[in-house]
């Protein structure tokens, strides 16, 4: 899979905000049939960051939620004023 069809956006709600403060934490939308380290491996090429943690979640709505902690060298902030959501 091409990293642009794994990860769908970004997603930047008031807790996902706290996340990326206090846990250095981004959340994205992504592909169903995406694994773990798709996730992982797509996040490193598109943002030049290096990935600790992936988690992942079903919503009620049929989305695969991924929770994607950085490693302590790099700031999930940073990554977020890029993409404009902060």
């Amino acid at each position: 899979m091409n990293s642009n069809d794994i990860i769908y956006y970004p997603l930047m709600t008031e807790s996902a905000s706290l996340m990326v403060e206090m846990d250095n934490k981004l959340i994205f939308i992504v592909n169903l049939k995406a694994h773990k380290n798709d996730i992982k491996r797509a996040v490193e090429e598109l943002y030049d960051v290096k990935v600790q943690k992936v988690t992942l979640l079903i919503t009620p709505q049929g989305e695969k939620k991924a929770f994607v902690k950085l490693q302590p060298d790099f700031k999930a902030s940073d990554v977020a004023i890029k993409l404009g959501l902060l």
